[in-house]
């Protein structure tokens, strides 16, 4: 079962929703500033991609944290910012028998749909 993790009116979200539901893919969407992750999901996130591709250093949220939180990010002290703010996450964040993915490219998921086949 594919789960794909975001917030609904993120549009690259509603991109990789458009792209599973032609594709006659199920997966279950889940909104994580509701249902947020647990420590261990997100721990095993980041071992398998990685904090540079787990956490959006672009977002609104990443924006108006302190300098202190900004600085000295390794592993730690990213799961730590993942579980207080969860928008903070790349989206989507899918994840599959296969694993995890960040981010939305029809390629990727194109990829994803062979190997689960």
């Amino acid at each position: 079962m594919i789960k794909l993790y975001g917030i609904p009116n993120c549009d690259t979200v509603k991109k990789a929703r458009r792209w599973l539901d032609n594709q006659h893919l199920p997966y279950e969407f889940i909104d994580y500033r509701q249902q947020p992750l647990s420590e261990t999901q997100l721990h095993d996130a980041l071992q398998e991609l990685s904090a540079t591709k787990l956490l959006n250093n672009r977002s609104t949220t990443f924006r108006q944290l302190s300098e202190s939180e900004k600085s000295n990010l390794d592993d730690a002290k990213t799961l730590q910012l993942l579980m207080q703010y969860p928008t903070l996450i790349k989206r989507p964040l899918l994840h599959s028998s296969l694993g995890y993915m960040v981010g939305f490219s029809e390629s990727s998921y194109q990829h994803l749909q062979e190997q689960l086949a």
